[in-house]
């Protein structure tokens, strides 16, 4: 066999994935609530916070809709990052181990404690992926606050005066370049997360295998991942809907259920575990 050549060497080696039926989202959906069911109120804590963080932006922007689509816009693309300790949980009850507020507080420091390598496979992948989320939302942000402030022909100030102005506009094309823009945004930012939070959480590779990764099993299962980003929309707005109180059972439910969405979608063994001193911080007790 001839030697490999340097590209061949520095290709990165990505998870193998699985194709799955249409409906298996809804298989998700059932696990992660009984996921939030076992692990109790440190679970719906969760839910608890960001439905306040979604209230206080509410609050703040209330006034400002052309602010406000965008930011909780944003507030969707930075939901990975959010739900990575209601992966930790997941994981530590298909595991076996307790699943309590410990795992929880080691999974948000276990990063502090890793300073080998900021740009290999230690927990600090996953600060680098974060960051770079903070950074697309906050790009959308401003983005979509500047095209709805610049040429809607009116202020807009409320969500009627968005869909009055913006949506059923008869002149210009203002509400087509919103969603062009969005979904150019929103597709390839939802193949490269859909997965990746939780192989960095569960798998020593790095931040190129986990995003290319998520996009191999979003291209491979086109059906039921759309199908999976429709229900988290929908169940997002939900929570929307009802004053935030939603978001209280609907973020852990889809935080938990995207854990066994990524590993029904990844074969996990095609990947090298965590070690033993990166998964004794997130799972404690574990040999």
């Amino acid at each position: 066999m001839p030697p490999a050549t340097p590209a061949q060497t520095s290709r990165p080696i990505l998870g193998a994935v699985h194709t799955l039926p249409i409906d298996r989202p809804l298989h998700w959906l059932t696990l992660g609530w009984g996921d939030m069911r076992r692990c109790g109120w440190i679970s719906v804590l969760h839910g608890l916070a960001l439905a306040m963080f979604g209230a206080a932006l509410l609050t703040v922007a209330h006034q400002r809709f052309w602010l406000l689509a965008g930011a909780f816009s944003g507030f969707l693309l930075m939901a990975p990052v959010l739900a990575t300790s209601l992966y930790a949980l997941s994981r530590a009850l298909m595991l076996g181990e307790p699943a309590n507020a410990r795992v929880v507080v080691q999974t948000w420091l276990a990063w502090q404690r890793e300073h080998g390598s900021k740009w290999g496979n230690d927990y600090w992948c996953m600060v680098q992926f974060g960051a770079l989320l903070a950074l697309a939302g906050t790009g959308w942000v401003v983005t979509s606050a500047a095209l709805i402030t610049l040429l809607a022909p009116v202020p807009i100030s409320t969500p009627l005066a968005f869909a009055q102005h913006v949506v059923l506009a008869k002149e210009g094309y203002l509400f087509e370049l919103w969603l062009m823009m969005g979904g150019m945004l929103a597709a390839p930012m939802f193949a490269s997360t859909a997965v990746a939070m939780q192989l960095l959480l569960d798998r020593q590779v790095t931040l190129l295998q986990a995003v290319l990764t998520s996009r191999r099993a979003v291209l491979a299962n086109p059906l039921p991942m759309a199908l999976w980003a429709a229900i988290i929309m929908a169940l997002t707005l939900i929570g929307f809907l009802t004053a935030m109180l939603g978001l209280i059972v609907v973020m852990p439910v889809l935080g938990h259920a995207s854990w066994h969405a990524y590993c029904d979608l990844v074969d996990r063994a095609t990947l090298p575990s965590r070690d033993a001193a990166a998964t004794q911080a997130v799972l404690p007790g574990r040999p």
